[in-house]
């Protein structure tokens, strides 16, 4: 099958790689070329702007950064939809506004083209190893006809809704983590005070009720405590920081200390 891919960032590049693995044509733009290099190497082939991919592939995926990057993808003058083509089926499965992904199903259909919003979660390990919970909404006959390519990404795929339901049930995911991590942290600052070892309370709660990720990925616990300790609480809008940290889709939200944490260390979303 002839499959676009626009984003080849960490995550990506593995995702759209075991596409290719999997005996798919690729038709692959990013905005830094060498970070598509990879794929290259294997036979994808470049394209100048999101409207070549699309006139080159029946179904199109997006991972990129922001919303604001999404709907220039989609619906910007070089844009997935302002091109006639083989293209049937777009799929985008950067965490975004549940209400972008509702406006790109809308113009989508208008020009014949299912849309699906389908975030994952997993991080950039999920990603290599094709592990990646993936969670979709849209058409439900689309997202059975993606499902195989789904399962070449990852192990748990599960239809939740119409458009913007994946990002909706990508929200509530981003609520949990934020509170495990300040949580862990919490819990890290009092075991400091008290004079305990934090790395061996980790060791013995992390395999109790404790256990999450953040309990689990040891090394990172001492960046958490430093980070937490330097920066200052503060407001963020949706335009100012990643979409994946905004528990509302389109109004202003206080992120105490989550937002700047994950934002300097890059932790899987």
């Amino acid at each position: 099958m002839k499959i676009g891919w626009i984003g080849t960032g960490v995550m990506g590049v593995s995702m759209a790689g075991h596409l290719q693995a999997a005996g798919h044509e690729l038709y692959i733009f990013n905005r830094t070329r060498g970070k598509a290099e990879p794929l290259l190497k294997n036979g994808a082939k470049w394209c100048e702007s999101p409207a070549e991919v699309a006139a080159n592939s029946e179904i199109v995926f997006t991972i990129v950064a922001l919303p604001v990057d999404v709907e220039e993808v989609y619906m910007g003058e070089r844009g997935i939809l302002s091109v006639e083509g083989p293209c049937r089926i777009v799929v985008d499965m950067t965490t975004s506004r549940p209400s972008s992904a509702q406006t790109i199903a809308r113009a989508a259909e208008k020009r014949g083209i299912d849309s699906l919003d389908a975030p994952v979660s997993g991080g950039d390990i999920g990603a290599r190893n094709a592990t990646l919970a993936i969670m979709v909404g849209g058409d439900k006959e689309a997202f059975d006809a993606v499902l195989p390519l789904f399962q070449s990404m990852g192990q748990n795929i599960s239809y939740m809704g119409g458009p913007g339901a994946g990002q909706h049930t990508k929200m509530c995911n981003q609520i949990l983590v934020a509170g495990t991590m300040i949580g862990v942290c919490k819990s890290l600052l009092y075991a400091a005070k008290v004079g305990l070892d934090q790395q061996s309370v980790i060791d013995i709660i992390g395999r109790g009720a404790a256990l999450c990720f953040f309990a689990r990925e040891a090394p990172l616990i001492p960046v958490l405590i430093l980070t937490l300790a330097k920066l200052p609480a503060y407001w963020l809008s949706p335009e100012q920081a990643p979409s994946s940290f905004c528990c509302s889709q389109d109004s202003p939200v206080l992120l105490t200390l989550i937002a700047p944490l994950l934002i300097a260390l890059q932790l899987p979303q």
